[in-house]
C-alpha cells in the first residue's frame, strides 16, 4: 500500500520569525487524518530567521532528532549540553522523564532549515540524553546511510524507540533500494530536490508512506535530499 503525502497539504505556521510545515498534526494544526505514522509523531520543516529561536521550553518521553540542511542551530539544554549543529549533523534528545533545552539560530545573518522529529520511545520515564554526530555528503552520496537506530550501529546516533532512520543524496540518475522485512513499514521524506520513490515523483517536502511493500526504491531527479525511517 502506498499513500502520497503532498507538501502543500501540510499544516503551515508562519510566526514571522519561524516559517514551519507539519507533516503531521503539531500545536494548532489539527488533522485527524494525519496524526503521524506508527511510531513516527511530528516532521516538523522549520525555518528559522537569524537571531531568533526556540527559547527555553520542556519536553517528556519523546525521542527527539533534528536534521540539519542549511545554516547553524545552536543547542543549550538542562543536562549542561551546548554546541552548534550544522548541515550534516543529526542531534538526537531523548525527553526521557523531563528535559529543558532551547535551539536558536546560531547566525545574526543566515536563516537555518532544519527537520524537527519526533518518534514516540518504547519505553516512558526514561533518563533524559544527548547526542550529535556528523555525516558528510560523501556519506551519504547515492546511498541511504543509516543515522539512527535503536543500537547506535554503524556509528549512528542511538534512539531509545524501534525505529531506523536513513539519510541519502541523490543526483539525477541515482538510485538506492532498501529492503524492508516482513511486518515493516516505511515513510519517506524528501527534504531537498526531486526523486521517484516506488514509481512516485516527489518534491521538496513531498512524502510516500509505504506498507506491505517489499522494498523502498529510490531514484534521483535533481539533486534529492532523502530521509527514509524503516519502522514497525
Amino acid at each position: 500500500m502506498i499513500k502520497i503525502r503532498r507538501a502543500a497539504e501540510r499544516g503551515h505556521a508562519d510566526h514571522g520569525w519561524l516559517d514551519s510545515h507539519h507533516t503531521f498534526s503539531f500545536a494548532g494544526y489539527h488533522d485527524p487524518a494525519h496524526m503521524g505514522f506508527r511510531n513516527l509523531r511530528v516532521i516538523n520543516d522549520d525555518r528559522v530567521a537569524p537571531g531568533r529561536g526556540f527559547g527555553t521550553h520542556g519536553h517528556r518521553d519523546m525521542e527527539i532528532v533534528s536534521y540539519v540542511l542549511e545554516g547553524a542551530l545552536e543547542h543549550r539544554d538542562s543536562m549542561k549540553n551546548g554546541s552548534v549543529i550544522r548541515r550534516g549533523d543529526v542531534q538526537r534528545m531523548s525527553a526521557g522523564r523531563g528535559v529543558m533545552h532551547s535551539e536558536m539560530n546560531g547566525s545574526r545573518t543566515e536563516p537555518v532549515h532544519f527537520l524537527q522529529i519526533w518518534i514516540l520511545p518504547a519505553k516512558a520515564g526514561i533518563d533524559p540524553g544527548y547526542e550529535q554526530k556528523h555525516f558528510s555528503d560523501a556519506d551519504k552520496r547515492g546511498r541511504l546511510r543509516l543515522v539512527a537506530s535503536p543500537d547506535g550501529r554503524d556509528g549512528s546516533v542511538t534512539v531509545h524507540t524501534d525505529a531506523l532512520l536513513y539519510a541519502g543524496l541523490f543526483t539525477e540518475g541515482e538510485s538506492a533500494t532498501h529492503a524492508l522485512a516482513p511486518g515493516r513499514h516505511a515513510w519517506i521524506h524528501v527534504a531537498e530536490g526531486r526523486a521517484r520513490v516506488n514509481g512516485t515523483e516527489l518534491s521538496a517536502g513531498d512524502a510516500l508512506a509505504l506498507s506491505d511493500e517489499p522494498n523502498v526504491e529510490i531514484v534521483g531527479l535533481a539533486s534529492a535530499e532523502i530521509l527514509v525511517f524503516d519502522l514497525p
